[in-house]
């Protein structure tokens, strides 16, 4: 099966499944560094489920990332994070933990675009858990 029209399937048990087994992948191998491109492209998807499966498995290439494709295309990652659903920005905030983790010069910008984060579309319940998030990615 092709990786990326895996990513964009019908099926959404079968999507997220894969999502999970990449991103395990990518834990301890730059094998799927290759897709980092395809990957950043599933951000600019109409469905908002294909976008943050993009979103989550370029960040979970930081660790590989000796080419630097992540500092180039962290804007395009960082406008993410201006999404009307609050469980795919706490889905971005989480995996922003290893860009930051491996990508120390690209934390400070990181941390700017989260405190400039406007959530008042939020329920108050969201909007505290994604606090709770953005502090765990500060420490």
């Amino acid at each position: 099966m092709d990786i990326i029209e895996g990513l964009k399937g019908k099926n959404q048990n079968e999507c997220y499944a894969l999502l999970l087994e990449l991103e395990k992948i990518s834990e301890s191998s730059n094998e799927l560094y290759g897709y980092f491109d395809e990957f950043i492209k599933l951000t600019q998807s109409i469905s908002p489920l294909v976008r943050t499966r993009g979103f989550r498995l370029a960040c979970a290439q930081a660790r590989w990332d000796n080419e630097n494709k992540l500092d180039r295309d962290i804007d395009v990652l960082l406008d993410m994070l201006r999404n009307e659903k609050g469980t795919q920005v706490r889905q971005c905030i989480t995996a922003l933990s290893s860009v930051v983790k491996y990508k120390q010069g690209l934390k400070s910008k990181i941390i700017q675009s989260l405190e400039e984060l406007d959530m008042q579309g939020y329920k108050e319940s969201m909007r505290e858990l994604i606090r709770k998030d953005m502090d765990k990615l500060k420490d």
